[in-house]
């Protein structure tokens, strides 16, 4: 797997001034590295079935809508996905499927796939071959704020990671089925690391399936901070932070390494749940 720990502004360039890098910070977990393609896409799944369950967690799931996806390490034009109909706060490694860019199922034949995930996630992956993983779901805040077709604007610290970093699909055509708005949404997304689908929801990336997770999650609650900002605003409008500090502090919580780190507690927690809560094990 690529290291993405010296990538401290998410662009390939090193900060040392960056508080969220990993060589300056003592004892800091790093990305893991693999011997082999088994263990790694091992380690992908495993992270995948647990997105899903800290978003069924989190009250991310809507029925049978949202799909995470975490690009094969052995095979780059296949990627593994959710199969259509299983509750999110079920979903376990052994329930993905593995899909390929033209929608032929090469693993999990006696499943069935969801369209739009296909549709959506087959070419987010043509289109941006730094991508591992990307996460869209029908969450209750990012569907609210969609409506806006805005960015969100840098109100806090923690929305500075979306600050010139990502981008707006201001079109609303229905169920997306079709690849050509799959293409659509990629060229909206850019080079950047989440897209707002006007009237449905938000999209993330990253180079890591934990940096796609997180930035959704986060973003999440971005879209949730600016709707009770904007609420708020009766009596008086949010003060947004000012550019040249907003692309400061996107740097410094925005980078690539960040957003994988920022996942890791989630990480210790979901596995953690799971296992005492028995069930379907998360991991199996």
């Amino acid at each position: 797997m690529t290291d993405i720990a010296d990538r401290a502004d998410g662009t390939g360039r090193s900060d040392s001034a960056n508080p969220v890098d990993a060589d300056s910070i003592a004892n800091v977990r790093r990305p893991e590295t693999f011997d082999n393609v088994e263990d790694e896409r091992l380690h992908r799944k495993q992270r995948l079935a647990a997105g899903y369950r800290l978003f069924g967690r989190f009250g991310f799931d809507e029925g049978i809508a949202g799909h995470i996806t975490a690009r094969d390490p052995e095979n780059p034009s296949t990627f593994w996905v959710n199969p259509l109909g299983v509750n999110f706060k079920q979903i376990k490694v052994s329930d993905l499927i593995c899909v390929d860019h033209d929608g032929t199922i090469v693993v999990g034949k006696d499943k069935a796939l969801n369209t739009a995930a296909f549709a959506i996630h087959s070419r987010i992956h043509a289109a941006r071959p730094d991508v591992v993983a990307a996460a869209h779901a029908h969450s209750p805040n990012g569907k609210v704020w969609s409506a806006f077709r805005r960015p969100l604007e840098p109100l806090n610290q923690d929305a500075c990671a979306f600050y010139q970093d990502h981008g707006v699909f201001d079109d609303y055509t229905g169920l997306v089925l079709d690849v050509a708005e799959g293409d659509r949404i990629g060229a909206a997304l850019g080079d950047g690391k989440a897209v707002i689908l006007a009237n449905h929801g938000n999209l993330t990336v990253g180079r890591t399936v934990e940096e796609a997770l997180w930035w959704f999650i986060s973003m999440e609650r971005s879209c949730q901070g600016q709707l009770q900002a904007e609420a708020a605003s009766v009596r008086h409008a949010p003060v947004p932070i000012p550019h040249d500090m907003a692309v400061h502090t996107a740097a410094q919580v925005g980078s690539d390494f960040s957003g994988w780190l920022n996942f890791q507690p989630l990480w210790d927690w979901i596995t953690a749940e799971e296992a005492v809560a028995g069930g379907k094990p998360l991991l199996a």
